[in-house]
């Protein structure tokens, strides 16, 4: 059952990706075609947005599914999606400043000519076939009370945001061009297109930010964290949590978690492996938003005058270190 619903909310989210992919060719070539700046930059926020989406997407595809275990092995050294989610983020962010400064030119090269009337239509049907997909998106995480909700909310109100700010644009830009001989207004198309473009470049800004330093929330603790803590503590042969750090990133709130538990000092290194597999597994499957674990396994000390070794001796079987 839970295999199910993680089925469709994974096809729920691919579905977001691959329209705002989409719905960014379409505007790029309708502005292109319909001389308009404003659209030409909101089809770069859509095709941001598809990739800031898509870099989150990053850890559960199985090709890097399958390095999980070999990370968890390594230190802090940067992994190969967050690289990729860095280069995606400064991608970004020069398309938006290229929309910028070509936007910005136009104010200084003469009066430009009024984009078509058909933009304005451009804008509409991709803002409606935004809204139809956002719908779909907001009901299914509403109804299995999906974490990554709030994100797709937030997503969604800045690429509102964009796309009145286009239709304003356009339009006036338009109206200009018919009505008033193209003075004044016949700027506010590029007027639109620049303010779209530092929209854009704050997107890129903050997909980099969680790229790099995630969220930290060792101070702070997550919603999460006591649901973590039952999780691991029900594993055969966890005697204690020593340590438990929670890492979100990335747009829809993924984590990363730093687990350290105590065993029986007789627990052999092949049953403390075989226990952090556990753990590792069973904390991935219960819970969607968990990209990543990583699980650190001591013996159980006591302390003195409990702890004796003296009853260890006679055991050959290698044990963990104490």
């Amino acid at each position: 059952m839970r295999n199910e619903r993680s089925n469709q909310t994974e096809a729920v989210l691919w579905t977001g990706i691959v329209t705002d992919f989409a719905l960014a060719v379409f505007k790029g070539i309708a502005g292109y075609l319909l001389n308009s700046k404003a659209l030409m930059a909101d089809a770069m926020y859509s095709s941001a947005s598809a990739a800031s989406l898509l870099a989150d997407r990053l850890p559960h595809l199985r090709i890097f599914g399958r390095r999980n275990a070999e990370r968890s092995k390594q230190g802090p050294s940067m992994q190969s999606e967050s690289v990729i989610s860095i280069l995606f983020a400064v991608l970004i962010m020069m398309g938006g400043l290229q929309i910028g400064v070509s936007a910005f030119q136009t104010f200084s090269s003469g009066v430009p000519e009024a984009p078509d009337k058909t933009a304005l239509l451009a804008v509409l049907i991709s803002l409606a076939i935004n809204e139809a997909v956002f719908q779909y998106q907001y009901h299914h995480m509403k109804k299995n009370r999906d974490h990554r909700l709030q994100s797709i909310l937030e997503n969604h109100r800045f690429a509102l945001y964009c796309s009145i700010t286009v239709i304003i644009g356009v339009f006036l830009s338009f109206i200009s061009g018919v009505y008033f001989d193209g003075y004044g207004l016949i700027y506010m198309d590029s007027v639109a297109a620049l303010i779209v473009a530092c929209l854009v470049i704050r997107k890129g800004y903050i997909s980099i930010i969680h790229s790099v330093y995630g969220t930290l929330t060792e101070e702070k603790r997550h919603e999460f964290e006591p649901e973590f803590m039952d999780t691991i503590q029900r594993v055969h042969g966890v005697i204690t949590v020593e340590k438990l750090k929670v890492q979100e990133y990335g747009q829809v709130r993924q984590v990363n978690l730093e687990v350290m538990v105590s065993v029986n000092p007789r627990t052999s290194v092949l049953e403390a492996q075989e226990i952090a597999e556990r753990i590792r597994k069973l904390l991935t499957h219960r819970f969607m938003l968990v990209s990543d674990v990583k699980v650190s396994v001591v013996p159980y000390d006591p302390g003195y005058p409990y702890k004796s070794n003296f009853d260890l001796m006679d055991n050959d079987s290698p044990t963990l270190p104490q």
